[in-house]
């Protein structure tokens, strides 16, 4: 079987309610692929089981098969496409399931105060709760993977496993596994590291049960985003797809970062966006055609496939307009298709993903976005990688604000072999507030935090910036002092006072009242520092000097 991942994906949502009656009443075998063949689609994910608990083929889960079911939906759905050439991953939920909740809450996470976690309130009339990866609906799980395998035999292109999180840790199932291992559940470090055994298990287990039945069907574990924590479960993935739809809570920097991390991983990946105007499951809710193109050829840009989210009718017909709007992009895509084959990305500049040093709780690191930023509006090519990742491919490495490295042997090895390194901020410190040797070269010592905040930018002549003004810095930075071999590019000049109740001035922060001596900025051949956090200033302030005087 050919396991290459397709360029022009479909991802069909089926999430349908027991209220409603004649699922897939009106499902016509060739009329569904002659839509989707004229929309130029070839690889489409169907639905084995959905959010709501129900299946969509013949069963021996007799409860489980939707009650409404008319046809035997999904084989007959992967029959016909595969006679067209067109692939059928299948999809099958994992985190939520409405029916598995409501009959088995003992499988459901449980949160640190003891009580039931749903992803959204009951309150606005929906809500999925959230099944712990460490109960026995494993079990269920792994049989019910089991019958589609053997339903399908060859015809089984690949599975797609959604929403694999472990958000919380205080199950009874849980709680016996911290009492195994001696950790802490009190601990949030110990309960970090038991989400991620759990995860790992999960999906080592999960990966060898379909591989009993195929070595080469594809195997994603979807969880709405790939992070650093993927590193240590990524051999149980076939590919990676980046969930990103801009208008239904990603946002428009968050594939274009996660892209950048993702692709650094190795294997091939698909950016998944939707067709909707707003988010999942919006019926008759159509992208404007400009953006679904924008989307579609950014992951070709940064050498990755498509994929387009959309939700099947219940009675099982695809929407005319959305394969109207979807074959528009993919009959490009067709076209250019050839050039993509094998792409890879030639990134420049290596950018350590913040990620993976605490979360913000932003939905995009601001570290990592001021600095995509940045660098996307300087037009340079560049990579989020862990520090795992082969250096030698990189001239550039970029230690983003707010980070504490455990080590910096991959940085003194990138340094000595010819490569230059530009930090912000704290990412020069150890773990007790040390200078890492390797950039004693710029900054001799660092006397704690600046004194005023905001505080301002004076630049030198050597920085090529204009010299006669000051910049507002928004965020606090480091008082260095700097190494003889240092180039000071700019230097801290502070205001009146710290803005407080009893001293302050107009609307906002106090302005200039003294240039010092201070670095701001410092250079050697090999090293930049900045002293203040110059990519969260960017992402949060987007001062174009900001942007100016990093590039």
């Amino acid at each position: 079987m050919n396991t290459e991942l397709r360029f022009r994906q479909i991802h069909l949502d089926f999430h349908t309610s027991q209220h409603i009656p004649g699922i897939g009443s009106e499902f016509d075998a060739e009329a569904f692929v002659a839509t989707l063949k004229e929309a130029a689609v070839d690889s489409i994910t169907v639905f084995s089981r959905c959010h709501h608990g129900y299946i969509y083929h013949d069963t021996k889960f007799a409860e489980l098969k939707h009650p409404h079911l008319t046809c035997n939906l999904m084989v007959e759905q992967v029959k016909a496409l595969h006679a067209a050439n067109i692939k059928a991953p299948i999809y099958i939920t994992v985190g939520w399931d409405h029916y598995q909740a409501l009959h088995h809450p003992e499988w459901c996470q449980i949160t640190p105060e003891g009580k039931f976690h749903s992803r959204t309130p009951l309150s606005s009339g929906w809500g999925w709760y959230d099944l712990d990866l460490c109960s026995p609906y494993i079990d269920f799980l792994e049989e019910q993977i089991v019958e589609v395998c053997e339903l399908l035999g060859d015809e089984l292109d690949g599975f797609f496993f959604d929403i694999i999180h472990q958000r919380n840790v205080h199950s009874q199932n849980c709680m016996r596994k911290f009492k195994e291992l001696g950790w802490d559940p009190e601990s949030k470090e110990d309960q970090q590291k038991l989400r991620e055994l759990i995860l790992l298990e999960f999906t080592d287990r999960i990966t060898a049960v379909v591989r009993r039945y195929s070595e080469t069907a594809t195997v994603f574990f979807n969880g709405g985003h790939i992070g650093p924590d993927f590193r240590g479960r990524l051999h149980n993935y076939s590919h990676l797809e980046v969930e990103s739809l801009p208008n239904g809570g990603w946002g428009y920097m968050h594939f274009p970062i996660t892209a950048r991390f993702a692709r650094s991983l190795g294997p091939d990946f698909l950016g998944m966006t939707g067709k909707f105007s707003e988010s999942w499951g919006h019926f008759n809710s159509y992208k404007n055609f400009a953006a679904l193109e924008f989307e579609c050829f950014s992951a070709l840009a940064l050498g990755g496939k498509c994929s387009v989210g959309d939700q099947l009718h219940p009675r099982g017909v695809l929407d005319a307009a959305t394969y109207d709007l979807v074959g528009s992009v993919f009959r490009q895509i067709r076209d250019v298709e050839p050039w993509c084959v094998n792409a890879r990305g030639a990134a420049e500049i290596a950018v350590i993903n913040s990620e993976g040093y605490g979360s913000t709780h932003d939905r995009i690191d601001p570290r990592n976005l001021g600095i995509a930023r940045i660098l996307m509006e300087g037009r340079h090519q560049f990579d989020f990688v862990d520090v795992t990742a082969d250096f030698s491919k990189y001239s550039v490495l970029i230690i983003p604000d707010g980070i504490t490295l455990a080590d910096t042997a991959f940085v003194e090895k990138f340094v000595a072999g010819g490569g230059k390194v530009l930090a912000a901020g704290s990412a020069i410190l150890d773990s007790v507030g040390e200078i890492w040797p390797v950039f004693q070269s710029v900054v001799a010592s660092v006397n704690g935090e600046l004194p005023f905040s905001p505080d301002f930018l004076r630049p030198t002549a050597a920085s090529g910036h204009r010299t006669d003004t000051d910049f507002v810095m928004y965020h606090r930075g480091l008082s260095l002092t700097a190494a003889p071999s240092a180039e000071l590019l700019a230097t801290v000049s502070e205001p009146y006072f710290n803005r407080t109740w009893d001293t302050f001035i107009s609307h906002a922060h106090t302005p200039v009242n003294e240039q010092t001596s201070k670095p701001g900025v410092l250079v050697t051949k090999n090293i930049a520092v900045f002293a203040h956090p110059i990519f969260t200033t960017y992402a949060r302030n987007s001062m174009s000097f900001h942007r100016d005087i990093m590039l």
